[in-house]
Protein backbone atom coordinates (compact mmCIF):
# COMPACT_ATOMS: atom_id res chain seq x y z
CA UNK A 1 0.00 0.00 0.00
CA UNK A 2 1.72 3.38 -1.09
CA UNK A 3 2.50 5.18 1.72
CA UNK A 4 4.10 2.46 4.04
CA UNK A 5 7.77 2.92 4.73
CA UNK A 6 10.57 0.82 3.82
CA UNK A 7 14.44 1.03 4.92
CA UNK A 8 17.05 -0.41 2.36
CA UNK A 9 20.41 -1.17 3.88
CA UNK A 10 22.71 -2.06 1.05
CA UNK A 11 26.54 -0.69 0.65
CA UNK A 12 26.55 -0.88 -2.80
CA UNK A 13 25.32 3.34 -3.90
CA UNK A 14 23.91 1.88 -7.27
CA UNK A 15 21.66 -0.67 -5.79
CA UNK A 16 20.24 1.80 -3.28
CA UNK A 17 19.73 4.01 -5.82
CA UNK A 18 18.02 1.82 -8.20
CA UNK A 19 15.57 0.13 -4.83
CA UNK A 20 14.89 3.51 -3.92
CA UNK A 21 13.82 5.42 -7.13
CA UNK A 22 11.50 2.19 -8.07
CA UNK A 23 9.72 2.20 -4.88
CA UNK A 24 9.88 5.97 -4.09
CA UNK A 25 7.86 5.87 -7.35
CA UNK A 26 5.56 3.31 -6.53
CA UNK A 27 4.42 5.83 -3.45
CA UNK A 28 6.70 4.29 -0.59
CA UNK A 29 8.03 6.85 1.83
CA UNK A 30 12.10 5.58 1.60
CA UNK A 31 15.07 5.67 3.67
CA UNK A 32 18.29 4.15 3.06
CA UNK A 33 21.75 3.13 5.21
CA UNK A 34 24.63 1.87 3.82
CA UNK A 35 25.77 -0.47 7.04
CA UNK A 36 23.74 -2.30 9.37
CA UNK A 37 25.08 -0.17 11.96
CA UNK A 38 23.48 3.14 10.06
CA UNK A 39 20.45 1.59 9.71
CA UNK A 40 20.64 0.63 13.90
CA UNK A 41 21.00 4.80 14.12
CA UNK A 42 18.12 5.14 11.67
CA UNK A 43 15.81 2.43 13.35
CA UNK A 44 15.91 4.82 16.80
CA UNK A 45 13.68 7.83 14.87
CA UNK A 46 12.90 6.19 11.70
CA UNK A 47 10.05 3.19 12.18
CA UNK A 48 9.67 1.14 8.49
CA UNK A 49 6.54 -1.51 7.45
CA UNK A 50 9.67 -3.31 5.79
CA UNK A 51 13.19 -3.76 5.92
CA UNK A 52 14.86 -4.45 2.71
CA UNK A 53 18.35 -5.75 3.80
CA UNK A 54 21.82 -7.20 2.54
CA UNK A 55 23.03 -10.15 4.04
CA UNK A 56 26.85 -8.67 2.92
CA UNK A 57 27.45 -5.68 4.96
CA UNK A 58 30.53 -4.56 5.92
CA UNK A 59 31.07 -4.70 9.62
CA UNK A 60 27.94 -6.07 10.97
CA UNK A 61 26.32 -8.77 8.34
CA UNK A 62 22.98 -9.07 7.26
CA UNK A 63 22.36 -12.43 9.10
CA UNK A 64 23.71 -11.52 12.13
CA UNK A 65 22.12 -7.51 12.43
CA UNK A 66 18.65 -10.05 11.47
CA UNK A 67 19.03 -12.02 14.67
CA UNK A 68 19.74 -8.77 16.90
CA UNK A 69 16.61 -7.04 15.45
CA UNK A 70 14.39 -10.65 16.51
CA UNK A 71 16.14 -10.51 19.87
CA UNK A 72 14.38 -6.72 20.87
CA UNK A 73 11.07 -6.72 21.43
CA UNK A 74 10.14 -2.92 20.27
CA UNK A 75 11.99 -4.30 16.67
CA UNK A 76 11.01 -8.09 16.67
CA UNK A 77 7.98 -7.30 14.27
CA UNK A 78 9.91 -5.67 11.47
CA UNK A 79 9.33 -7.42 8.22
CA UNK A 80 12.65 -8.38 6.73
CA UNK A 81 13.64 -9.32 3.44
CA UNK A 82 16.88 -10.28 1.97
CA UNK A 83 17.90 -8.79 -1.33
CA UNK A 84 21.05 -10.14 -1.97
CA UNK A 85 23.16 -11.61 -4.58
CA UNK A 86 24.41 -14.48 -2.21
CA UNK A 87 22.46 -17.18 -4.35
CA UNK A 88 24.37 -19.97 -2.93
CA UNK A 89 22.79 -23.79 -1.89
CA UNK A 90 21.89 -23.20 1.73
CA UNK A 91 22.01 -19.14 1.69
CA UNK A 92 18.38 -18.55 1.51
CA UNK A 93 18.04 -21.32 4.24
CA UNK A 94 20.36 -19.69 6.53
CA UNK A 95 18.47 -16.06 6.05
CA UNK A 96 15.60 -17.77 6.74
CA UNK A 97 16.97 -19.55 9.91
CA UNK A 98 18.29 -16.07 10.85
CA UNK A 99 14.72 -14.65 11.18
CA UNK A 100 14.58 -12.72 7.30
CA UNK A 101 10.70 -13.48 6.25
CA UNK A 102 11.68 -13.54 2.65
CA UNK A 103 14.61 -13.73 -0.29
CA UNK A 104 15.10 -11.67 -3.02
CA UNK A 105 18.35 -12.58 -5.13
CA UNK A 106 20.32 -9.93 -7.29
CA UNK A 107 20.44 -8.81 -9.92
CA UNK A 108 17.13 -7.22 -8.93
CA UNK A 109 13.81 -7.89 -11.51
CA UNK A 110 12.39 -4.55 -11.59
CA UNK A 111 9.25 -5.30 -12.93
CA UNK A 112 8.91 -7.94 -9.96
CA UNK A 113 10.19 -6.36 -6.99
CA UNK A 114 7.19 -3.84 -6.37
CA UNK A 115 4.82 -6.44 -6.77
CA UNK A 116 7.10 -8.65 -3.72
CA UNK A 117 7.36 -5.62 -2.15
CA UNK A 118 2.94 -5.36 -1.57
CA UNK A 119 3.03 -8.93 -0.88
CA UNK A 120 5.38 -8.69 2.04
CA UNK A 121 4.06 -5.72 3.18
CA UNK A 122 0.40 -7.18 2.81
CA UNK A 123 1.36 -10.80 5.16
CA UNK A 124 2.59 -8.69 7.59
CA UNK A 125 -0.61 -6.19 7.94
CA UNK A 126 -2.40 -9.96 8.40
CA UNK A 127 -0.10 -11.30 11.20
Amino acid sequence: MPGEQILIVDDTPLNLKLLSVLLAAKGYEVSTATSAEEANEILRVFRPDLLLLDIRLPGLDGLAFTRQLRADPMRAGLIIVAVTASAMRGDEEAALTAGFDGYITKPIDTRVLPTLVAEYLARGRRT
